[in-house]
């Protein structure tokens, strides 16, 4: 459904160092720079971060979440621990399952040095106990 997720920052250096070691937990690439922005490309998707392009600064989108997708438990974990340790801020509940409608996910938030809500997510099998 979707081709790429941008959203902003008004450091793109400090935002490029927080996302390559974030992002970089999870196997994705450093990011590439084009002029005011970067990209991490990947087969499913595109994620960026730019400077906006009117000139006025970035803010946070208010309600707004960014999901990445994590191969298992202990990838969001370091997930989540690379986010703090690059200056993210933990919100929402500590890193944990939660379920939603019969499906249990195990779910690990931060807001990034720029104030933008994000996700590390990795779907459990539904037999699978609170014991992640």
């Amino acid at each position: 459904m979707f081709s790429h997720v941008m959203i902003g920052t008004n450091d793109l250096e400090a935002a490029k160092s927080f996302y390559d070691k974030l992002l970089g937990t999870l196997g994705i690439a450093p990011a590439v720079v084009d002029r005011h922005r970067i990209f991490y490309r990947t087969k499913t998707g595109t994620f960026a971060v730019s400077k906006p392009i009117d000139g006025k600064p970035a803010t946070p989108a208010n309600g707004g979440t960014i999901g990445f997708v994590a191969p298992s438990t202990e990838a969001a974990d370091a997930w989540h621990a690379a986010g703090i340790a690059s200056g993210a801020t933990p919100c929402e509940n500590p890193p944990g399952v939660r379920e939603m409608g019969g499906v249990k996910l195990y779910l690990a938030y931060l807001r990034d040095p720029d104030g933008n809500k994000l996700c590390a997510m990795h779907r459990l099998p539904k037999d699978a106990a609170a014991s992640a």
